[in-house]
This record gives C-alpha cells, sequence and structure tokens, in this order.
C-alpha cells in the first residue's frame, strides 16, 4: 500500500504517522494512539483497529495473537442528545429516565 493510505478515516491517519509511531518505540495498538490519536475518533477504532494490528505484526513481527487490541473507554457522563443539539437548556438529570429533580410543590 502507499504511504499516504487513510487507515484511521476518523482522525485522518496514514501508513506513515504509524509507521514513524513504530519507528519511535510504539509496540501496541494503545502505543500508536497515545502517539498519533489512531482509534480516538468517532467509531473508537472499530475500523482501524485490525489494520494497525496488522501494521505492528509487519513491522515487528510480533504474532496477531500477542498483539492485544485497544482498550475501551466508556463515556464519562450520558448527555441527553437534546442538550448536545442545543434545543433546551442542561438540567439537573437525576437518571437517564426522568427529566429532572422535581421541586417542591411540583
Amino acid at each position: 500500500m502507499d504511504k499516504s493510505t487513510i487507515i484511521c478515516k476518523c482522525e485522518e491517519i496514514n501508513i506513515d504517522e504509524i509507521e514513524t509511531a513504530l519507528k519511535m518505540g510504539a509496540q501496541t495498538f494503545n502505543d500508536v494512539k497515545r502517539l498519533t490519536r489512531c482509534g480516538m475518533g468517532q467509531c473508537q477504532a472499530k475500523i482501524c483497529m485490525n489494520l494497525v494490528r496488522n501494521l505492528i505484526h509487519q513491522v515487528s513481527d510480533i504474532p496477531l495473537s500477542e498483539i492485544s487490541p485497544a482498550t475501551m473507554r466508556m463515556p464519562l457522563k450520558m448527555i441527553r442528545i437534546e442538550v448536545l443539539a442545543g434545543d433546551c437548556e442542561p438540567k439537573n438529570v437525576v437518571s437517564i429516565f426522568e427529566e429532572s429533580i422535581s421541586e417542591e410543590g411540583d
């Protein structure tokens, strides 16, 4: 493949950037992720993880079975989509099922 081939579409990371990270000492997907942001986009490494693992295998001759997948992270706090879209003001949300804390007298 050409060195300019995009591996991580979300963060627009190409093969050359990943190989540079590997030359700098990266040995795992998480190492590459820290150095390049590969796998930190919207898909959270669902598309690029195996492509990067294959590149690590080609460059370092480490068997694919020994190259661990990316560490997955959960969102820090649930946010309603309407808040992100700007359609409403944030409220004191008790849970994801209740809209807000009821006021006294409600």
